[in-house]
């Protein structure tokens, strides 16, 4: 193969790539450096779909095409969630066939979808067999390089976790500031960049003290519970009814508020582990993006963790699929003993696609009142969960009245928890993850709307007035550890 056989595609990919780029988003930097690492960017992905076909004007093709799809997910993703795309968003690619309503899209079986996919695929077979593979004749420097060039990509990705590129790598990405670095580097360095900048940080993360824990005062039979409510905030702040539960919450919570939250609209998983660990998204590197992903779960502050030192039954409610987000492996390994999944609500009655939140707090009540001792349970909801489009509920089509038809039932659920809980020595702990994505709600670009959050402290005899705290959401399961400790009765946080 001559060096023209290769390079005048590629110059094709990469003028074309930043085209893309360029017309779907702001103006790229034009700096040289900047313009280097983002043809770096474009060279490695023709060079990734060059090496299944070595077929140089297919693999600069698939280079376009792969640009055409990110630039589109992206002003999507910016759109909705106001956030740019990410290298932990290709984790969540595989789930995509299975739930497409939970990412805006439609199952594969649909012919909008399996169309293009089966035309797409007609046009690969045919390029194949018209243009043809830049390999040699003879059959050992064939193999060589059908061989070499998978090495080869695999040397560079080992190359840069090699102590000088990682100092390289710190200097271009000192720290995560997504929306600057697409906009220096594009999207598939930085993606490409933040990728081995988490990788780096995973080897070297030193090991975090566990919390000291002792016995928690009290009866043997204290009762935790902790419930993430999907997209929950008041509905009176986004224009809806006033809800009956925010008034109890100011008359009867220990301490409620505004809580500050991840993520805008999405990435529940984030909320989750800051709760959870007491961990503030800053303090995770490249992996606040997806801690799941990026941890695996191993946090030695994990609530679990710490509750299952004390003596506490751990137990994890949720009613959805045990894979999504891999929570299944995550949760045990962040300590909780026992999980409740979707399999375990077969023949509850769902409100709309998914689990009614009722039938979830009717749930989360019989498992603490199925076993003795301490129990310490968190529970994720899902009935309000998005996208809120004609067709969810019956007679109700607008994406505001569907929602607060939702969040009426979340209302009512917590307040079940609330009558099924005052009568014994219990803390209850309901915070929203992440404010919904509703059209026109405000701008993703303003940043993360706070959710709401309530706590309250039953079976204590001197029970503290009502007052209103506002907490991040790592604040707030940092006060959740010291429920767990009994180091504090107020618990004001």
């Amino acid at each position: 193969m001559s060096p023209a056989t290769f390079l005048v595609p590629l110059g094709m990919a990469l003028a074309g790539s930043l085209v893309i780029e360029a017309a779907a988003s702001r103006r790229p930097s034009l700096r040289p450096g900047d313009l280097a690492i983002r043809a770096a960017g474009y060279t490695l992905i023709t060079l990734f779909w060059f090496q299944f076909s070595w077929r140089p004007w297919l693999a600069a093709t698939s280079c376009l095409l792969t640009l055409a799809v990110l630039a589109v997910v992206d002003r999507l993703k910016r759109k909705v969630i106001g956030e740019p795309v990410v290298f932990s968003d290709l984790a969540l690619l595989a789930q995509v066939p299975r739930h497409p309503q939970l990412y805006y899209t439609l199952p594969l079986t649909d012919l909008r979808i399996a169309g293009p996919l089966f035309l797409g695929l007609s046009a690969i077979v045919a390029w194949y067999v018209l243009e043809p593979a830049a390999l040699p004749e003879a059959s050992a420097p064939r193999l060589l390089a059908i061989l070499g060039l998978p090495a080869a990509l695999a040397g560079l990705v080992f190359a840069a976790l090699t102590p000088p590129a990682e100092r390289w790598l710190r200097r271009v990405f000192p720290r995560p500031d997504l929306a600057e670095d697409v906009a220096r580097y594009g999207l598939v360095a930085t993606m490409m960049g933040y990728a081995l900048r988490r990788l780096g940080e995973s080897r070297t993360r030193p090991v975090a003290p566990t919390p000291p824990v002792g016995a928690p005062a009290g009866p043997a039979d204290e009762v935790v519970v902790v419930v993430q409510l999907e997209s929950f905030l008041d509905p009176a702040r986004i224009g809806g009814p006033d809800l009956p539960l925010m008034a109890r919450i100011r008359a009867q919570a220990a301490q409620y508020g505004r809580l500050a939250v991840p993520a805008h609209g999405a990435y529940t998983m984030r909320s989750e582990h800051a709760v959870l660990t007491g961990c503030e998204p800053e303090t995770l590197g490249f992996g606040r993006f997806d801690p799941y992903l990026a941890r695996k779960g191993d946090e030695p502050t994990s609530l679990a963790r710490l509750a299952r030192a004390a003596g506490f039954r751990t137990i994890f409610v949720h009613p959805f699929d045990r894979d999504f987000f891999d929570r299944a492996r995550v949760f045990a390994r962040l300590g909780f003993d026992r999980l409740v999944m979707e399999e375990d609500f077969a023949r509850s009655p769902r409100v709309g696609p998914y689990v009614g939140d009722v039938a979830v707090a009717e749930r989360i009540l019989a498992e603490v009142a199925e076993g003795s001792g301490r129990t310490f349970l968190f529970s994720v909801t899902m009935e309000n969960h998005g996208p809120w489009k004609a067709g969810r509920l019956t007679g109700i089509d607008t994406p505001l009245a569907q929602y607060v038809h939702h969040v009426a039932n979340t209302g009512r659920a917590v307040e079940l928890l609330i009558d099924g809980l005052a009568h014994r020595r219990a803390t209850l702990c309901v915070f929203g993850d992440h404010a919904p994505s509703l059209p026109g709600l405000r701008s993703p670009a303003e940043g993360p709307l706070a959710t709401d959050y309530a706590l309250f402290r039953f079976g204590r005899n001197a029970a503290p007035s009502p007052a209103r705290i506002d907490l991040t959401a790592a604040r707030l399961g940092c006060v959740l550890r010291d429920a767990l400790s009994g180091k504090t009765e107020g618990l004001r946080g």
